[in-house]
């Protein structure tokens, strides 16, 4: 019985097996701020309203940018009825630990009774920028009152 090796086959393994390492590395080093950062989402009815919370979370060091975006209408219900209304989304770049923060301050500060905040975290994004949010927002444990 005589071996045949297959090398093609062997290469072809060994390329499959390095690529995936390199990837989860690659993969990996992104992520490693994975979690630490979130983007908030507030609605608000009027563009004075948006870019007085925008500015006074920046000030506050409570977001590190505020992306005012228009346009959006928004259909609900509220006490039993169904609405429209015509309003602005502020898009909130901030850390994860200072969400429960901004989050209120944003109902102090709101005129809505209810008002909408959410939050994801950031799972994946530029490290540069990422680590330029952690730079303008304190960790929410080295905040000064």
């Amino acid at each position: 019985m005589s071996f045949i090796p297959c090398k093609p086959i062997f290469r072809l393994l060994t390329f499959v097996c390095l690529s995936k390492v390199v990837t989860a590395n690659t993969y990996k080093n992104m992520s490693n701020l994975a979690g630490i950062y979130s983007v908030a989402y507030v609605t608000v009815p009027a563009e004075d309203v948006a870019k007085n919370l925008a500015r006074s979370l920046v000030k506050n060091k409570l977001a590190a940018c505020v992306n005012i975006i228009p346009g959006l209408t928004s259909v609900y219900e509220w006490q039993n009825e169904i609405n429209e209304d015509n309003e602005l989304l502020l898009m909130i770049k901030t850390r994860t630990d200072t969400v429960a923060a901004l989050t209120k301050f944003v109902m102090e500060n709101h005129p809505y009774k209810v008002c909408e905040v959410i939050s994801v975290p950031i799972q994946n994004g530029s490290e540069k920028y990422l680590q330029w949010i952690g730079e303008i927002v304190p960790p929410i444990d080295e905040r000064q009152e």
